[in-house]
């Protein structure tokens, strides 16, 4: 399906500006990953290695924190299970894959990590501002990407030995080709993502409910309902003069009935996560061990009132420690922030988008006991942040958008740093 413009401004289809526009987006993101590796330089310059058996340069060490640790142990051992204490099969295996795979030509686990997040995110950017320029009108498609790259939480694209950059990678290619209506290439990207993360269920959902949009709106291309009449841009979604609708809920529910056998390939999406409850069940005999391991000691995210109430969330803002208060308080701020613009995520890019956008939010908000680690999953969300993106560019002074990037530029450092220092920021 072709992208459909979403203003007045001039179309902008040249090879020549899109490669561009490309490397000046790669070039921002090379420049954050100097910068905030002198950031985790800086922080862990005095301390010893967490892990003696590090064999990559030690200024690569701050960017190893908490669950890098238990990936590398995935790449050097393998999963292990024990029933009711913390065990690695908590964390899917994509991403521990690929890192095996990398280390085989590198001959070091964490360079090849590290190496891995900082492609992936590099890839990850380009892709979402090929992505976000397709969707927006040009004031909205450059704030959209600066949101992304100086969001709080970015920093994890940009060198930890974590999966939030591979993940983001899967998604976002997996929407991208889907627009190009390449469903089977769409599922196998999507199985990726489903593969990758607890949440990657999310981009199965949004790929199913994309492509009945997408279905919904070739029925309407085809009663030549995408001719109307000139009209001012709707202040509320920015959608030029003469842009179709798009198409409602029931209109989607109803484009079941054009469903075809190509079109079931996004399925494949759901390969991923099947293949590692497969896995799972044939090595430990539990499929969902991952769900069950949640609840040990330590992590204690069990399912039930006292998670889905965020009782130990309230019990930190009411006796402390206040360090930790904050931090938890600041990853809250963030999920609000999401779900205050998901509408706007629905009006801008469509329910296949929303869907996707509200499943990522949805797991890690019911699911945490405390907040702490949704600022990752907020970051993944990529729809989200390029509807704040288009907010802060058309429906806020013009001053307020410079001095929200900079709160997030300085956010972003300060939380680099922390987390070089190993404080458990998310």
């Amino acid at each position: 399906m072709a992208p459909t413009s979403m203003t007045a401004d001039p179309p902008r289809t040249g090879r020549g500006a899109g490669w561009r526009y490309g490397l000046a987006v790669a070039g921002a993101f090379a420049g954050l990953v100097v910068a905030l590796s002198v950031v985790v330089a800086l922080a862990t310059r005095s301390q010893p290695r967490q892990d003696p058996d590090l064999a990559g340069p030690t200024w690569l060490d701050g960017w190893f924190q908490y669950d890098a640790g238990w990936y590398l142990d995935i790449v050097r051992e393998g999963y292990a299970y024990v029933p009711g204490q913390q065990s690695s099969v908590a964390f899917f295996p994509a991403y521990p894959l690929g890192v095996r795979g990398l280390s085989e030509v590198l001959g070091d686990h964490q360079v090849a990590g590290q190496l891995l997040s900082v492609l992936c995110g590099l890839v990850a950017v380009v892709l979402f501002a090929s992505w976000a320029r397709q969707r927006l009108p040009r004031r909205s498609a450059v704030p959209a990407v600066a949101v992304l790259l100086l969001y709080p939480y970015a920093f994890f694209l940009y060198g930890p030995m974590y999966a939030d950059a591979l993940f983001l990678l899967s998604a976002v290619g997996a929407f991208l080709l889907l627009e190009r209506r390449w469903y089977l290439a769409a599922g196998l990207v999507g199985a990726v993502a489903t593969a990758g993360r607890p949440v990657g269920v999310a981009v199965a959902v949004g790929l199913v409910v994309r492509t009945l949009e997408i279905l919904a709106e070739d029925r309407r291309a085809a009663r030549g309902l995408e001719a109307l009449p000139p009209a001012a841009a709707d202040p509320a979604t920015g959608r030029a003069p003469g842009t179709p609708p798009r198409p409602g809920w029931r209109d989607v529910l109803a484009a079941v009935r054009d469903v075809r056998p190509r079109h079931v390939a996004v399925l494949a999406s759901g390969l991923g996560l099947a293949g590692w409850c497969l896995y799972l069940w044939l090595e430990f005999g539990n499929p969902l061990a991952f769900v069950e391991v949640e609840s040990a000691p330590g992590w204690n995210q069990g399912v039930g009132p006292r998670t889905w109430f965020k009782v130990v969330f309230l019990g930190t803002l009411l006796r402390g420690p206040y360090d930790i208060a904050v931090l938890l308080t600041l990853q809250a701020v963030a999920c609000a922030c999401a779900v205050l613009l998901l509408r706007r995520v629905q009006r801008l890019f469509g329910w296949g988008y929303a869907a996707f956008a509200a499943v990522v939010l949805l797991i890690p908000i019911v699911g945490t006991k405390d907040f702490m680690g949704t600022g990752r999953y907020v970051l993944v969300a990529f729809p989200v942040l390029a509807a704040a993106g288009d907010l802060l560019a058309t429906r806020t002074r013009r001053w307020v958008a410079p001095l929200t990037l900079t709160v997030c530029g300085v956010l972003l450092v300060v939380l680099t740093f922390l987390f070089g220092r190993g404080v458990a920021v998310s």
